[in-house]
């Protein structure tokens, strides 16, 4: 019987990726999304159906963060976590033959802004805020859904970099114009981990059965926001690159309807369970990340 796996919001940057490489390992992918062709949030029915009998299911979804954090963009924000999460948990819980496991994006945000020291999973400090709460509800919303035949992981993703979308677009433009300079003061940390890790630490996690609970999901090397740009720039041949001190990138937050937390906040985070328990990154620095992406 060929292996099933369920994407839930599986249309994404990461989402796309995951398909194409469950698909050349043999799996049968089944994607949830908000729209056809894809199974939609409202077919209950149909969801239990793809979930019976899949090997694991990935929940992917939610409202991008890249935007302005008024009330409606909070609400949405919020709500196609928690909302979607909850969904996927009643169609588990509906299954006679249930996924073996369950992994859940969650996000590295939820530890507060770290310029002292790492944060791992025992001993990181939640933060405050918006995107904390954003975070806290999710997981929460997450691990109180009872489905006792299927194993829960909770992974605290960093920021995501990988060859067709996510955040290394808008980086990659700021360098090639010539703005490739340290932002704030430079000194916050920059975790990331690259998509195909994150693929890789999802098959890690499946194949060893008693992984359970939240992991933090980062590359094992976070860097301060000068190496970033200055590794950014190297790879894009561009020697130069004008700073953007906070007052000014608050201002050009404004014009690209974005907040700046996404680059200003400090996110010092180890993956302290992953190493633990022996898992080995294929893309551990930001120098062969970006040589491999760029």
């Amino acid at each position: 019987m060929t292996k099933k796996v369920v994407l839930a919001g599986g249309t994404g940057f990461i989402g796309n990726y995951f398909q194409q490489k469950f698909e050349a390992l043999g799996y049968e992918v089944i994607v949830i999304a908000r729209r056809a062709p894809a199974i939609t949030w409202n077919d209950h029915e149909r969801m239990v159906h793809a979930l019976e009998n899949a090997e694991m299911v990935i929940n992917l979804v939610g409202k991008s963060v890249n935007c302005r954090y008024h009330e409606q963009n909070k609400q949405e924000i919020v709500q196609s976590r928690t909302g979607t999460t909850k969904l996927l948990g009643d169609a588990v819980a509906a299954c006679e033959n249930p996924p073996k496991l369950w992994v859940n994006a969650s996000t590295a945000t939820i530890y507060r802004h770290a310029e002292d020291r790492p944060m791992t999973e025992a001993d990181g400090e939640i933060g405050k805020g918006f995107s904390v709460d954003v975070a806290t509800k999710w997981e929460n919303t997450f691990f109180q859904c009872t489905v006792p035949k299927t194993r829960q992981v909770a992974l605290r993703i960093a920021i995501v970099l990988g060859p067709d979308g996510g955040v290394i677009t808008p980086y990659k433009n700021l360098v090639k114009f010539g703005l490739g300079g340290v932002q704030g003061n430079g000194k916050q940390m920059f975790s990331w981990i690259h998509v195909e890790d994150l693929f890789k630490i999802i098959l890690f996690i499946n194949d060893n059965k008693d992984m359970e609970g939240v992991f933090n999901c980062s590359s094992p090397n976070p860097i301060p926001n000068h190496h970033l740009m200055k590794a950014l720039r190297e790879q894009l041949n561009r020697p130069l690159g004008l700073p953007a001190p906070a007052p000014l990138l608050e201002l050009g937050a404004i014009f690209l309807r974005t907040e700046t937390e996404l680059i200003l906040k400090s996110r010092w985070v180890i993956p302290k369970r992953l190493l633990d328990a022996g898992y080995s990154f294929r893309f551990p620095t930001i120098e062969q990340t970006l040589e491999d992406i760029l």
